[in-house]
């Protein structure tokens, strides 16, 4: 692929956004999408400007995990300034769209497990890293950062682990990245702007948690409790039905299916 085929302007050309994508800041190597991007917002950048890497020499995933993103995978992180209340709701956003991408431009079938770990054939290939700062009863700024296995293929690097999978290892050819960088900016966008109607984005979202109705072993910090995911409420949270009938409200953690 060619490196001017991530350029700003073969991104942005005819995109059809009025916020999202509308700036693009392209780099052809980066230490991580989400800090720049922070720089960024912290500096005043528009609403909807995204920061693209050809590559990532230290990406971050959740738990302060490290998300490696060599050449041939998606990087990239959206700013936003977002009312508080629509905080929780980012992860949703995030995920679907990506799960959406993936079936419109690879014809994949997508899956979601809580909270937001993109699933193919039952292995991760997109990790979200929603970071963002909070000042009083307002939110300063907030980067939805997304990692996708593009066309990489996994055996290739050790530091990934045999749970995860790439798009072209899953469709035996390479997807075009940035057919699939357009068009998850303009389903975030979609997203995003569907916020405020109500919510048709966590009732989606939570649809398609392969995650729920599940046995489920969730670990948060050093506690590890097991039970059914029952449902999940609507600032994201998991609700998990413990085997005395109790139910537990989840705020964070790591979800491993059990059978």
């Amino acid at each position: 692929m060619k490196k001017s085929s991530l350029s700003p302007t073969a991104i942005t050309d005819n995109l059809g956004t009025r916020l999202i994508g509308q700036r693009v800041i392209y780099y052809p190597s980066l230490t991580s999408t989400n800090d720049v991007a922070k720089q960024k917002a912290q500096q005043g950048a528009v609403e909807g400007t995204i920061i693209v890497a050809g590559e990532q020499t230290a990406g971050r995933g959740r738990m302060k995990r490290g998300w490696l993103s060599p050449r041939g995978s998606i990087a990239l992180s959206v700013i936003l300034y977002p009312e508080l209340a629509y905080l929780p709701s980012l992860i949703m956003v995030a995920s679907l769209g990506v799960a959406h991408c993936l079936e419109k431009v690879a014809g994949l079938k997508p899956q979601i497990k809580w909270p937001n770990d993109v699933l193919i054939s039952e292995k991760k290939v997109c990790g979200i890293l929603i970071e963002s700062e909070v000042k009083g009863k307002r939110a300063d700024y907030a980067i939805i950062g997304i990692g996708i296995n593009a066309n990489i293929k996994p055996s290739d690097f050790p530091e990934i682990p045999p749970t995860a999978t790439s798009l072209s290892h899953e469709l035996g050819r390479d997807t075009p990245q940035l057919d699939m960088i357009r068009c998850l900016l303009a389903e975030i966008e979609r997203l995003y702007l569907a916020l405020p109607s109500g919510d048709a984005v966590y009732q989606e979202w939570r649809d398609n948690l392969v995650t729920l109705g599940k046995k489920v072993q969730v670990r948060t910090g050093e506690t590890t409790q097991e039970g059914i995911a029952e449902s999940v409420a609507s600032d994201g949270s998991l609700l998990l039905r413990q085997s005395d009938g109790s139910l537990t409200k989840i705020v964070a953690g790591d979800v491993t299916l059990r059978g």
